[in-house]
């Protein structure tokens, strides 16, 4: 459903080419003035009749920072990032960019390049691992906004693999890793008194169970949580390659932003908590990485950059927390690779993964990250339900 003839046959994997006329950079959006908090908290929790009063508690972290969130300018960036890379190329692809939850919306830019004979488009969403939240939830919203605007019959929207293990997505990671590390052990810290820390979004368990193939046993917090692991592992494997003296620093993954109630069980431990212990098991210096996320919103200026830094000093250990990919030249070299995977239609054997878990779907397959409170709704880029 609306797909590429190409991806219409729902096979997981698209090993034939694609002329695709434009990329649709689909992202999560965020406020840019007080004025839109609020608003835009509503856009977000649509639906889930949460009253402005609950909604004003989280709007604090925005207004911290004036009310303006720094994602869209980071899209921006983004956006000419993957111009320049694609223009580099000789790639004739013009980037459209369209948010879920503030302006530019999705439909504005399915509605501009519509309007400008760009029909079969390939949309990059700013999230590399399987949830609902992270991949289902765009899906629908392509559904959404073509079936609203009218556009189902002639525009279609397919959608590069979830790039969580893409050498381009974690080189990153190891790099600002590797940084930290490497000024710990400079200043006298023995190895096994640091710790890292790899932080993900924190989602309900029953979402994190729904996440990824349900005909795979992915273990408690299903493909989402796998995935993190596998790609944490990868990390600290190439930082013991680089660091050999670094081998045996332990690591963890933990969550953070937690914000449904107390009664729902979120996938655990959360950060501030694990933080909190560091010094009874002996550590002396924490390196943060903010893995979940491919640029520095909110969640990672907020509670990773304020409360996590702020646990670190009231544990009293050292902390730094490690860069996001943002517009990291390899990062965005590997989001134009995963264009170019499909419009060469490049056989799985040939597409880069750095876990086991890897190469992911072109394709999300049936049942794919179901959301436990709304159940199915008309997806594209992948096979009902």
């Amino acid at each position: 459903m609306f797909a590429s003839a190409a991806a219409s046959s729902g096979e997981p994997f698209i090993e034939t080419p694609v002329a695709y006329d434009a990329i649709l950079l689909a992202s999560f959006g965020g406020p840019e003035g007080q004025d839109d908090v609020i608003p835009f908290l509503r856009n977000v929790t649509r639906g889930r009749g949460i009253p402005d009063e609950r909604l004003e508690v989280v709007a604090t972290h925005y207004r911290h920072f004036g009310g303006v969130s720094p994602i869209n300018a980071q899209n921006r960036a983004l956006k000419a990032a993957l111009e320049a890379e694609i223009a580099r190329r000789g790639l004739d692809l013009p980037v459209y960019w369209g948010n879920r939850n503030w302006a530019p919306f999705l439909d504005e830019a399915v509605t501009a390049a519509d309007a400008a004979g760009d029909r079969r488009l390939l949309a990059i969403a700013t999230s590399a691992y399987s949830s609902f939240s992270s991949c289902r939830q765009y899906r629908e919203d392509f559904a959404r906004v073509l079936t609203e605007t009218g556009l189902g019959d002639r525009v279609t929207i397919d959608k590069v693999r979830q790039f969580f293990d893409h050498p381009g997505f974690v080189q990153p990671f190891v790099d600002g890793v590797e940084a930290a590390v490497r000024g710990f052990l400079a200043d006298g810290v023995a190895p096994e008194r640091i710790t890292v820390l790899f932080s993900t979004h924190s989602v309900p368990m029953q979402d994190a169970e729904r996440s990824g193939p349900r005909d795979v046993d992915w273990g408690e917090g299903g493909a989402y949580a796998a995935q993190h692991l596998a790609v944490a592992e990868a990390v600290m494997a190439d930082i013991a390659q680089r660091l050999p003296e670094a081998a045996d620093v332990p690591w963890k993954l933990v969550y953070q932003s937690r914000s449904g109630p107390a009664s729902q069980p979120w996938l655990e431990p959360d950060i501030n908590d694990v933080i909190a212990e560091l010094p009874d098991a002996g550590a002396e210096a924490v390196a943060i990485v903010p893995l979940g996320f491919v640029s520095d919103h909110m969640e990672v200026m907020w509670d990773l950059d304020n409360e996590a830094m702020q646990s670190a000093a009231d544990a009293g250990i050292r902390a730094v927390r490690t860069p996001t990919p943002g517009v990291d030249p390899a990062y965005v070299s590997g989001l134009v690779d995963l264009v170019e995977e499909r419009l060469r239609g490049t056989p799985v054997s040939e597409r880069p993964h750095r876990t086991a878990l890897g190469p992911w779907f072109d394709v999300c397959r049936p049942g794919c990250c179901e959301n436990v409170r709304a159940g199915f709704k008309p997806a594209a880029a992948g096979i009902l339900p």
